[in-house]
C-alpha cells in the first residue's frame, strides 16, 4: 500500500457512497486509475466491505456499556458455549476475546438502563460459566471513529 492507497482509504472511511469520479478528484487521479486501485483494494481484502452506519438513539439504542466478562472455566467448550450466545444476543453489538484478568470485552447497546439491566440478568446472567462481570456504561463518546 502506497500513500495514494491511503489516502482513498480515507476518503472512503469519510464517505462509502462517494463516486469514483468524486474520490478520484479528491486524490488527484484518473477515474479509471483510481477505480483500478480501489478494486485492488478490495481484490485483496484491504477493504472488507461497506456499510451503514445508523444512529443508535434513532434505532432505540442511545444506550451503550462496555462489558467485561470472566469465565470460571477456562475450556474451548466454555469459550465457545459463550462466544455463540453473545453472537445471537441482539444487544451485543462487539465481542472480543481479550487478554488480562477478563476473557472477554463487550459492547453492549439498549434502550435504556432498565433493558441493560434485564440484559445482564437474563443472558449474562444465565451464562453458566460467566462468573464475574463488570459494567462501564458510555456517558459520552466525544471520539469514535466507528461512526464517522
Amino acid at each position: 500500500m502506497d500513500a495514494l492507497d491511503q489516502k482513498i482509504l480515507r476518503e472512503l472511511q469519510c464517505d462509502g457512497r462517494i463516486s469514483n469520479v468524486a474520490l478520484a478528484e479528491r486524490v488527484s487521479l484518473s477515474p479509471s486509475a483510481c477505480l483500478r486501485r480501489v478494486q485492488e483494494l478490495e481484490r485483496t481484502g484491504v477493504i472488507r466491505g461497506y456499510r451503514v452506519v445508523t444512529s443508535p438513539e434513532r434505532m432505540g439504542r442511545g444506550f451503550a456499556a462496555y462489558v467485561l466478562v470472566g469465565l470460571s472455566s477456562h475450556t474451548k467448550a466454555a469459550q465457545e458455549g459463550f462466544e455463540r450466545a453473545m453472537s445471537v444476543a441482539p444487544e451485543v453489538v462487539e465481542c472480543h476475546n481479550i487478554a488480562g484478568a477478563f476473557e472477554y470485552l463487550l459492547r453492549v447497546e439498549s434502550a435504556d438502563l432498565s433493558e441493560y439491566k434485564r440484559f445482564h440478568t437474563e443472558v449474562l446472567g444465565t451464562q453458566s460459566h460467566v462468573h464475574a462481570i463488570t459494567s462501564y456504561i458510555v456517558m459520552g463518546s466525544p471520539k469514535d471513529e466507528r461512526a464517522t
